[in-house]
C-alpha cells in the first residue's frame, strides 16, 4: 500500500510489510492532582451520542474541500444537523511517504509540519489544516478522537548493526524536525525485533513484552519494528508523546490501534497517564467474545473496545443474504455482554478493505445499522464510506435523528417472536421521550408480528419511511407490525417525533458553586464534555467570576436539548490543577435560561 520515498530505504521492509492493513486484528498534561484514570461512567461521550470514523484506507489526497482534514473541516455543520457528536480521524502523523496513510509510523511529533520522507503534508494535509477542522468540530460541538498507533516504527532514516547481528534499518534520527517537540531518538536497543527478515520475516534480538495467550491470537510483534515497552524510557517517552499530541490538538479522546499486540501493563499505563476524562476506545480484534471479555477485565474498564463479535454477526448475517437466523441478534456481541464498554460498528477501513481483516457488511447492511442506533446498550460507530460513499447518509441519518429522540427507556427483546426472518426489540421511552419498537426482516416477503409492546392504547407510526403503514395498539399494548421484505421499520408512538432540538438553539446556564479552598493566584473554573465547556481540556476552561466568594459565579450559553457532563476545577497561573471529587456531574440544558446552584464535591 504505501511506497518507500527514497531509493536508499528499499530494503527496509519486505513487501508484505507494506500495510495492506497495519491493524492486522488490526493534552491532558499530567497537573497537579489531576484525577487517575476515569472509570467507563466518567468516559466524556454525548447521552444517545454517535461517532463516526472519519475516514476509511486510502482516502483521496485532493478532495473538493482540498485536503482531507480540509474536506473534514467544511463539513463540520453538515455533520453536526446529521447527530454525529464525535468523529474518529486517521493517524495524523508523518509516515513512510505522503501516500501513507499513517499507520507506517514514522515521526509521531511530525503532524504535517517538517519536509520529511519526501513531503512536509501528511496523506491528509498539513498540521495548520488539521488544527482548522479540529477548531471547525469543536466550533459545532463534534469531539475529536485521533487513532494512535504505539505498537512500531517503520521507515527508519539509517541502518545500523543490530546485536552485532543484523544490518537493518532501525535508527529514527528525525533530521528533518531537527529536534523540535523532542529530542527522543530511537535505534535498535529500543526495539525487540523487527520485520526485515527475508519473505517477511523477524529478526529478533530481545524477548517479547509478554508471551503469546488467547490461544496465540494476542501476541507481540505486529510490524514494522517492535517497540519495547519493557524499556521504561520508551514507555514515559510513548507517555509524553500522548500528553503533548493531546495538547497540540486539543483532543476529546482516543482510538487506541492494535492493542493485543502491545503489553496489556503498559496500555493500562498509558491510559492512566494520558486519558484523564476523555473518552478512549481500543482495537483488541478478539472475535471471540470470551476473549475480549477478558481483555475488558485486563484493562479494567480503562478502554472502551470494538464489538468485534457483533461485527462478524452482521457479516454472518450479510453472507446468508436471507438464509441466517435472526434469532442471532438477541442479546448479541460485547455490546449485549458490556455495554458499557463496547463501541459497536458494522464496517470499518479494515473490514472494507481486501486485507487481513477483509470482512464487508455488503448485504442488508441497513438492518445492521438500525440494529446499533437503536439499542439501549453501546456507543455506535458510523463509517464515512457507508455514509458518504455508499450512499447510505440519508438513512443512516434518519435513524440517528429516531435515536436521539426516541432511544430511551428499557429494552425489550421479543425471544418469543423473533423468528429466522424477523428481529424485534423496543425502548419503553422515558418522561420525555416516547420510545420506539424496531423490526428487522431479511426475509423475501414482507411480515407482520402481533406484539405485545411498552405502548398501551396509542397509535404508532414507522419513523424510517418504510412502510406507511399505522398501528394501533390495545389496552395491553399489543398491536400487529408490518415489516417490509428485506427491510426494517421504526414504529414510535403518538406523534412521536424525530426533530432533535433546533440547531443552535442555547440555554443560558449559570453555574454557582460554593468553594473556599483557594488562595491568592488560584481561581475556579467549569470544565465540561462540550466545546463551550472546554471540551475537557484544562486550558480552555471557563473561569468563573469570585466577587461574591465563597460563591464563584459565570454564565455559559450551552446547546439546548444536549447532554453535558463536567466538574468544577481549581487552577493557577502556572496550569496546576485541582479537579473535584465525584463523579462527573451531568444535566441536559433546556430553556432559555437555567441556574446550578452547587457545592464543590
Amino acid at each position: 500500500m504505501n511506497k518507500l520515498s527514497t531509493a536508499a530505504l528499499s530494503g527496509l521492509l519486505a513487501a508484505g510489510l507494506l500495510l495492506p492493513s497495519c491493524t492486522k486484528d488490526a493534552v491532558q498534561p499530567t497537573t497537579t492532582n489531576s484525577p487517575a484514570a476515569a472509570p467507563t461512567t466518567s468516559n466524556a461521550v454525548a447521552v444517545n451520542g454517535v461517532m463516526m470514523q472519519a475516514f476509511y484506507w486510502d482516502v483521496p489526497q485532493s478532495n473538493p474541500a482540498g485536503t482531507w482534514w480540509q474536506n473534514l473541516g467544511s463539513k463540520a455543520a453538515e455533520l453536526k444537523a446529521a447527530g454525529i457528536t464525535a468523529l474518529w480521524i486517521p493517524p495524523a502523523y508523518k509516515g513512510g511517504s505522503a501516500t501513507d496513510v499513517g499507520y507506517g509510523v514514522y515521526d509521531r511529533y511530525d503532524l504535517g509540519e517538517f519536509n520529511q520522507k519526501g513531503t512536509v503534508a501528511t496523506r491528509y494535509g498539513t498540521i495548520s489544516q488539521l488544527q482548522g477542522a479540529i477548531t471547525a468540530l469543536h466550533g459545532q460541538g463534534i469531539q475529536v478522537y485521533e487513532d494512535m498507533v504505539m505498537n512500531h516504527l517503520t521507515f527508519a532514516d539509517n541502518q545500523e548493526l543490530a546485536n552485532n547481528q543484523y544490518n537493518v534499518y532501525t535508527s529514527f534520527t528525525y533530521p528533518g524536525r531537527n529536534n523540535t517537540y523532542s529530542s527522543y531518538k530511537w535505534h535498535w536497543y529500543n526495539f525487540s525485533a523487527t520485520q526485515q527478515a527475508p519473505n517477511n520475516g523477524w529478526y529478533q534480538w530481545a524477548a517479547y513484552d509478554f508471551q503469546p495467550y488467547a490461544n496465540n491470537d494476542a501476541y507481540d510483534n505486529l510490524l514494522g519494528s517492535e517497540i519495547r515497552y519493557a524499556d521504561v524510557n520508551n514507555a514515559n517517552e510513548t507517555i509524553t508523546w500522548g500528553n503533548w499530541i493531546t495538547t497540540k490538538l486539543g483532543l476529546d479522546g482516543y482510538r487506541l490501534d492494535a492493542t493485543k499486540h502491545i503489553q496489556t501493563a503498559y496500555v493500562n499505563r498509558w491510559l492512566d497517564n494520558v486519558k484523564g476524562t476523555r473518552f478512549a476506545v481500543s482495537e483488541a480484534w478478539f472475535r471471540n467474545l470470551g476473549d475480549l471479555n477478558n481483555y475488558a477485565a485486563a484493562t479494567g474498564g480503562r478502554t472502551s473496545l470494538f464489538d468485534v463479535p457483533l461485527h462478524y454477526t452482521f457479516q454472518d448475517m450479510s453472507n446468508g443474504n436471507g438464509a441466517w437466523d435472526m434469532r442471532g441478534l438477541q442479546f448479541a456481541g460485547f455490546t449485549e455482554a458490556n455495554g458499557a464498554l463496547s463501541v459497536s460498528f458494522v464496517d470499518n477501513h479494515d473490514t472494507d478493505h481486501p486485507g487481513a481483516l477483509y470482512s464487508p457488511v455488503t448485504n442488508l447492511k441497513m438492518l445492521a445499522y438500525a440494529y446499533i442506533l437503536t439499542r439501549e446498550k453501546g456507543y455506535p460507530c458510523v463509517f464515512y464510506k457507508d455514509y458518504y460513499n455508499y450512499g447510505l447518509g440519508a438513512q443512516i441519518k434518519k435513524l440517528i435523528d429516531i435515536r436521539r429522540a426516541n432511544a430511551y427507556g428499557t429494552a425489550n427483546e421479543y425471544t418469543s417472536i423473533n423468528d429466522a426472518d424477523v428481529y424485534a426489540y423496543s425502548r419503553a421511552g422515558d418522561a420525555t421521550h416516547p420510545g420506539l419498537l424496531v423490526m428487522l426482516n431479511d426475509g423475501s416477503t414482507g411480515r407482520s408480528k402481533s406484539i405485545t409492546t411498552p405502548f398501551k392504547s396509542v397509535t404508532l407510526t414507522d419513523k424510517t419511511g418504510n412502510s406507511t403503514a399505522t398501528v394501533t395498539t390495545n389496552a395491553s399494548g399489543v398491536g400487529t407490525f408490518p415489516v417490509n421484505a428485506r427491510s426494517y421499520s421504526v414504529w414510535v408512538p403518538g406523534t412521536g417525533s424525530t426533530t432533535p432540538p433546533p440547531t443552535g438553539t442555547t440555554t443560558a446556564v449559570s453555574f454557582n458553586v460554593t468553594y473556599s479552598g483557594t488562595v491568592s493566584g488560584q481561581d475556579v473554573y467549569v470544565l465540561g464534555s462540550t466545546a463551550q465547556l472546554g471540551a475537557w481540556n484544562t486550558a480552555n476552561a471557563i473561569k468563573l467570576s469570585g466577587a461574591a466568594y465563597p460563591v464563584w459565579k459565570g454564565t455559559i450559553n450551552l446547546t439546548s436539548g444536549t447532554s453535558v457532563q463536567y466538574k468544577y476545577i481549581r487552577k493557577d497561573a502556572a496550569g496546576n490543577v485541582l479537579y473535584e471529587g465525584g463523579t462527573n456531574r451531568t444535566f441536559t440544558p433546556s430553556g432559555t435560561s437555567q441556574t446550578r446552584t452547587e457545592t464543590w464535591q
